[in-house]
């Protein structure tokens, strides 16, 4: 176990200026490009994946950082730069977090290089699990996963949304039901490799922020991907269901002692990718937050008005200090968060969550008040603040919405099945 410390070492230290250098130097100049182009920025990522920003070897270097804080450290500086075109880089790595959290070795090796192709030949990946009807709710999943023992593959069938790449993704990462009878327990991942017939991009949305990130829905028609495809594996796969079904018919029978038992029915296929995830998740927000404080301060230094700065007023001084507050505290519980899950600790009180929570709440109001402090310059597109309190809603949305994020933790905390 690595020894915690708020102190990053000069490795991360490098690494953060590094990317603080690419945000600023490539991603800040064109971000109101791609955000009115509402188009995914291929020349930026290129640019990223020549540095080696964008590949596989960078994200499992921060990923493998024993000491945690290696991806907030990432996420938080790129989206300091711009959240649109973050997303756009960091987009891929959603799929790349679901194989490793539910793919074999031999899987990892095989499908994760080629989400990210090669400097001259990029590539991104999706990850979709949200579908029209089911969205917080993933035991309500209709894409279905049917198994053909004769030819050793999955036939997938339906319709999936708010997929980020979803489309355009060289390989796809699909959460489908294969027993609906044990709703989110009865779920798998399947790879669907490059080119598979049957797998077209759906309706493309028209976002209020993150427009440079392409979000689609992915239509599965009669997919067929080989048996190999299936993350973990059939015989792990079958023995999870045996599980389940043990599970539901003490349920069934009272038998309440059978039907809680620990580790009775593994993990939800969608909540393995999102438990990972949340901290990361939450640094983004955490680097949106930080360059909106960043602009109000620097206008509030500047800014004039009856005869002195703007900051010089209580009212603007003392919303700079809570807009600090908040940021740093949500990096704290993001770092923690981040940490833990490094070194194999339980989120015993939903740590993942209350980071995410709290840094995405956290960027909506830090941003909200950038605007206010800018006042009618905040408004305009001159200043990049309303881009970014644009781009901060989503925080609260996806990954789990902040609803979701709180009954997980009271659940948590509590014990109880609270609805």
């Amino acid at each position: 176990m690595s020894t915690f410390s708020l102190d990053p070492g000069p490795d991360q230290i490098a690494v953060r200026d590094w990317l603080h250098g690419f945000a600023a130097d490539v991603m800040r100049p064109a971000a109101a490009e791609w955000d009115e182009r509402e188009e995914t920025p291929w020349p930026v990522i290129q640019e990223a994946a020549k540095l080696g920003i964008y590949s596989l070897d960078f994200y499992a270097q921060q990923y493998f950082d024993p000491s945690g804080v290696g991806i907030p450290i990432a996420m938080e500086e790129l989206f300091w730069g711009d959240a649109g075109i973050g997303l756009s880089i960091v987009g891929t790595t959603l799929a790349a977090v679901a194989v490793l959290a539910n793919g074999t070795e031999e899987q990892i090796g095989t499908w994760a290089p080629q989400m990210f192709g090669t400097p001259d030949d990029v590539k991104v990946a999706a990850f979709c699990s949200s579908e029209p009807d089911a969205g917080s709710d993933v035991s309500a999943l209709r894409t279905r996963a049917v198994y053909d023992e004769a030819k050793d593959e999955w036939v997938l069938n339906g319709t999936k949304t708010w997929a980020t790449n979803g489309g355009i993704a060289a390989v796809h990462v699909v959460v489908a039901t294969v027993d609906p009878a044990l709703g989110a327990r009865g779920q798998a991942s399947f790879v669907v490799p490059p080119g598979t017939p049957g797998l077209s991009q759906g309706q493309k949305f028209k976002k209020h922020g993150i427009r440079a990130s392409h979000t689609a829905e992915v239509v599965l028609d009669g997919v067929r991907v080989p048996g190999h495809c299936l993350l973990g594996g059939k015989e792990k796969l079958d023995e999870r269901l045996a599980r389940a079904r043990e599970r539901a018919a003490a349920a069934a029978n009272g038998d309440a002692k059978g039907a809680s038992g620990k580790g009775a029915s593994g993990k939800n296929a969608a909540m393995a990718t999102f438990e990972a995830s949340r901290p990361a998740v939450g640094a983004q927000a955490i680097g949106i937050a930080r360059a909106a404080y960043e602009v109000a301060l620097d206008y509030a230094r500047t800014r004039v008005q009856f005869g002195r700065p703007i900051i010089d007023n209580q009212g603007v001084a003392f919303t700079l200090a809570d807009m600090k507050t908040r940021i740093d505290a949500s990096r704290l519980l993001v770092w923690r968060a981040s940490w833990m899950a490094a070194n194999q600790q339980p989120f015993t009180s939903a740590e993942g969550s209350m980071s995410k929570l709290y840094a995405g709440e956290t960027a909506k109001w830090v941003t909200a008040q950038a605007m206010q402090i800018l006042g009618g310059n905040g408004f305009t597109r001159e200043y990049p603040v309303e881009r970014m309190h644009r781009d901060s809603a989503i925080y609260s949305i996806f990954e789990g919405t902040s609803e979701i994020q709180r009954l997980v933790i009271a659940r948590t905390i509590s014990g109880m099945p609270i609805r």
